[in-house]
Protein backbone atom coordinates (compact mmCIF):
# COMPACT_ATOMS: atom_id res chain seq x y z
CA UNK A 1 0.00 0.00 0.00
CA UNK A 2 1.13 3.12 -1.06
CA UNK A 3 0.34 6.32 1.70
CA UNK A 4 0.47 10.22 0.60
CA UNK A 5 0.62 11.67 4.10
CA UNK A 6 -0.42 15.28 3.25
CA UNK A 7 0.79 17.64 7.02
CA UNK A 8 0.78 21.30 5.44
CA UNK A 9 -1.08 22.65 2.12
CA UNK A 10 2.56 23.93 1.06
CA UNK A 11 5.49 22.12 -0.51
CA UNK A 12 8.72 22.61 1.27
CA UNK A 13 9.75 25.69 3.51
CA UNK A 14 10.12 29.13 2.42
CA UNK A 15 7.75 31.39 0.73
CA UNK A 16 3.77 30.28 1.54
CA UNK A 17 2.88 31.06 -1.93
CA UNK A 18 5.65 29.37 -3.57
CA UNK A 19 5.17 26.61 -1.50
CA UNK A 20 1.55 26.34 -1.89
CA UNK A 21 2.18 26.27 -6.09
CA UNK A 22 4.67 23.59 -5.49
CA UNK A 23 2.24 21.26 -3.90
CA UNK A 24 -0.67 21.99 -6.26
CA UNK A 25 1.98 21.30 -9.45
CA UNK A 26 3.05 18.08 -7.31
CA UNK A 27 -0.29 17.00 -7.15
CA UNK A 28 -1.38 17.87 -10.52
CA UNK A 29 2.04 15.60 -11.78
CA UNK A 30 1.03 12.94 -9.27
CA UNK A 31 -2.59 12.74 -11.03
CA UNK A 32 -1.47 12.52 -14.37
CA UNK A 33 0.83 9.74 -13.73
CA UNK A 34 0.49 6.41 -13.45
CA UNK A 35 1.80 6.07 -9.90
CA UNK A 36 -0.95 4.42 -7.82
CA UNK A 37 -1.83 5.57 -4.34
CA UNK A 38 -4.07 3.53 -2.27
CA UNK A 39 -4.73 6.18 0.21
CA UNK A 40 -4.16 10.06 0.98
CA UNK A 41 -4.02 11.17 4.47
CA UNK A 42 -4.72 15.34 5.08
CA UNK A 43 -3.84 16.76 8.50
CA UNK A 44 -3.08 20.05 10.46
CA UNK A 45 -2.77 22.73 7.36
CA UNK A 46 -3.09 19.55 5.18
CA UNK A 47 -6.99 20.09 5.37
CA UNK A 48 -7.15 23.06 3.26
CA UNK A 49 -6.42 20.87 0.24
CA UNK A 50 -9.74 19.04 0.77
CA UNK A 51 -11.77 21.73 1.77
CA UNK A 52 -14.23 24.51 0.08
CA UNK A 53 -12.03 26.75 -2.01
CA UNK A 54 -9.17 24.11 -2.81
CA UNK A 55 -6.88 24.58 -5.64
CA UNK A 56 -6.11 20.77 -6.16
CA UNK A 57 -9.49 19.37 -5.99
CA UNK A 58 -9.61 18.27 -9.63
CA UNK A 59 -6.04 16.71 -8.86
CA UNK A 60 -7.33 14.89 -5.75
CA UNK A 61 -10.54 13.97 -7.54
CA UNK A 62 -8.87 12.35 -10.24
CA UNK A 63 -6.14 10.44 -7.47
CA UNK A 64 -9.93 9.07 -5.86
CA UNK A 65 -11.04 7.79 -9.17
CA UNK A 66 -7.75 5.54 -10.04
CA UNK A 67 -8.91 4.40 -6.69
CA UNK A 68 -7.29 6.41 -3.65
CA UNK A 69 -9.30 7.04 -0.72
CA UNK A 70 -8.81 10.25 1.09
CA UNK A 71 -9.47 10.54 4.42
CA UNK A 72 -8.77 14.36 6.49
CA UNK A 73 -8.52 14.46 10.09
CA UNK A 74 -11.85 15.65 11.75
CA UNK A 75 -9.65 17.01 14.89
CA UNK A 76 -8.09 19.41 12.23
CA UNK A 77 -11.44 20.20 10.66
CA UNK A 78 -12.72 20.97 13.96
CA UNK A 79 -10.44 22.97 15.19
CA UNK A 80 -10.13 24.89 12.09
CA UNK A 81 -14.20 25.37 11.55
CA UNK A 82 -14.15 23.67 8.11
CA UNK A 83 -15.88 20.15 8.71
CA UNK A 84 -18.95 21.36 6.62
CA UNK A 85 -16.61 22.56 4.17
CA UNK A 86 -15.28 18.91 3.54
CA UNK A 87 -15.30 18.81 -0.27
CA UNK A 88 -14.04 15.10 -1.04
CA UNK A 89 -13.29 12.15 0.82
CA UNK A 90 -13.93 11.29 4.87
CA UNK A 91 -13.38 12.29 7.93
CA UNK A 92 -11.08 10.46 9.68
CA UNK A 93 -8.87 10.32 12.67
CA UNK A 94 -5.94 9.60 14.00
CA UNK A 95 -5.77 6.12 14.67
CA UNK A 96 -6.53 5.49 11.34
CA UNK A 97 -3.51 6.92 10.08
CA UNK A 98 -1.33 5.24 12.55
CA UNK A 99 -2.42 2.08 11.68
CA UNK A 100 -2.25 3.25 7.83
CA UNK A 101 1.18 4.58 8.42
CA UNK A 102 2.42 1.19 10.06
CA UNK A 103 1.06 -1.10 7.47
CA UNK A 104 2.12 1.07 4.56
CA UNK A 105 5.04 -0.02 2.26
CA UNK A 106 5.21 3.32 0.96
CA UNK A 107 4.99 6.94 2.65
CA UNK A 108 5.11 9.75 0.81
CA UNK A 109 5.55 13.51 1.90
CA UNK A 110 6.23 16.19 -0.07
CA UNK A 111 5.90 18.51 2.53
Amino acid sequence: MTFLYLNSDQMGRGDPALGKKLLKSFLNELAKSSIQIDVIGCVNSGIHLTTKGSEVLEALQTLQDKGAKIATCGTCLDFHGKRAELMIGEIGAMDQTVGIMYAAEKVIRPN
